[in-house]
């Protein structure tokens, strides 16, 4: 073929330079090689590998031309040649290259904008259906990521609903303690005005326990309340910016993707037109849109590789920081919990102060006998009805003691 066709650069500037490579064990430099003779003017790097020579020395890209190898010129020869000289050249080889100077914006078209949007569509796409709009479905299906996200969500569905048990907790653990009070309020009442000496030391023994259970109950509710926020920032700060930094990372992968199909759709492209036997012009120009493309591949793979990374180790570490607080948070709960009930049943056990023995002639509890003056006919119809109401109001006691302590402990006499 006569290159008869101007280069088509695009308005994309190229800056001569030479690099000195030293080779590995393998005898080779790191980098895979296209164009060049018959049918493209330019021989340019395909691809720069990971941990190479190239690579870890850094100048050289995708999309490069090379112009020579170690002074001698490369014009008008064909990749396989090329990768020959490069491979006979022993210890160190010399490359002379044109630098492509492209601006990453100029790849990203409406094509790659147009990609992105499929690959996020096919996240939740069978591989069947994938495999028909032709999407890159097998490293979406490997990236185990997109599995750790779901676990994410798994997990923040736990903090929320230990969040509300705990809450609801708190809150009955709290009405508990004002019953106490209100409990302790009552018999203490009761203790002083009860006349009994006796009586009246078992009721204020029984109020002062239910006191110190309202106070051990308070005390419970300060060591459990930590828990919600530590859950609370678990819970709207690392998750939510961790999965924030797994939607970025699915961008950047959906964007490298993308570029990806671009560049297969424009290999098939080259290839088909070399089977017919047609001439392509951007082929015959210099290939600079395809190298162009294949410059932003290899600028988003190492944005991918970088932000996978980035959002393994922020896994990583939430994950452990989630195995220790949630032991840590078990432990502070259970330890809160036995503590209130051991000392609550010390507290009661302390306070055996029944039975308890009253004598009604004397008891402070009365119910307004004393104070109401009867007539001589009510007196006839309710003298039968007066022992009903010492019977009453013996019956009164022992109830008004079994509700408050929730057991028949009394015996009234």
């Amino acid at each position: 073929m006569d290159y008869e066709l101007e280069e088509d650069k695009l308005g994309i500037p190229t800056v001569p330079g030479t690099i000195s490579l030293k080779k590995d064990a393998q005898n080779l430099i790191g980098i895979s090689i296209g164009g060049g003779a018959q049918y493209c003017p330019c021989l340019y790097i395909v691809q720069v590998f990971d941990n190479t020579p190239a690579a870890l020395e850094g100048t050289l890209a995708a999309g490069d031309e090379i112009t020579g190898v170690n002074g001698k010129p490369v014009k008008g020869k064909t990749k396989v040649e090329v990768a020959k000289m490069i491979q006979a050249v022993q210890g160190e080889a010399t490359i002379h290259y044109n630098k492509l100077q492209a601006d990453p914006k100029q790849g990203k078209s409406l094509d790659i904008v147009l990609k992105k949007v499929k690959h996020r569509l096919v996240e939740n796409m069978s591989s069947g259906t994938a495999d028909a709009l032709g999407l890159s479905r097998a490293i979406l299906c490997n990236d185990g990521l997109v599995k750790r996200l779901e676990e994410l969500e798994k997990t923040a569905e736990l903090y929320k609903g230990l969040m509300e048990h705990t809450k609801r907790l708190l809150r009955a653990f709290f009405e508990l303690s004002q019953t106490h009070r209100a409990f302790g309020d009552v018999f203490s009442v009761i203790g002083v005005r009860e006349p009994q000496a006796a009586a009246s030391e078992a009721f204020v023994k029984f109020a002062e326990a239910h006191r110190n259970m309202e106070k051990y109950g308070i005390q419970l509710l300060k060591t459990i309340k930590p828990m919600l926020h530590d859950l609370n920032t678990y819970l709207h700060k690392a998750i939510p910016d961790t999965k924030l930094t797994i939607r970025k990372y699915l961008d950047v992968k959906f964007e490298y993707l993308s570029y990806c199909l671009k560049v297969k759709e424009m290999d098939d492209e080259e290839y088909s037109c070399i089977a017919m036997g047609e001439p392509m012009y951007r082929v015959g120009t210099g290939n600079y849109e395809y190298r162009l493309v294949l410059r932003c591949r290899q600028e988003a793979r190492a944005r991918f590789a970088k932000m996978r990374k980035d959002v393994l180790e922020k896994i990583e570490l939430l994950d452990q920081k989630h195995v220790q607080d949630i032991v840590f948070q078990l432990q502070r709960f259970v330890s809160g919990m036995s503590r209130y009930y051991d000392e609550c049943y010390a507290v009661l056990k302390d306070a055996d102060v029944f039975p308890i023995e009253v004598d009604l002639s004397r008891t402070m509890i009365n119910y307004g006998s004393q104070s109401r003056s009867f007539t001589e006919e009510e007196e006839e119809e309710g003298g039968e009805g007066s022992e009903e109401q010492d019977g009453g109001a013996e019956y009164y006691c022992k109830l008004l003691l079994f509700n408050c302590t929730g057991t028949n402990y009394c015996n009234l006499l």
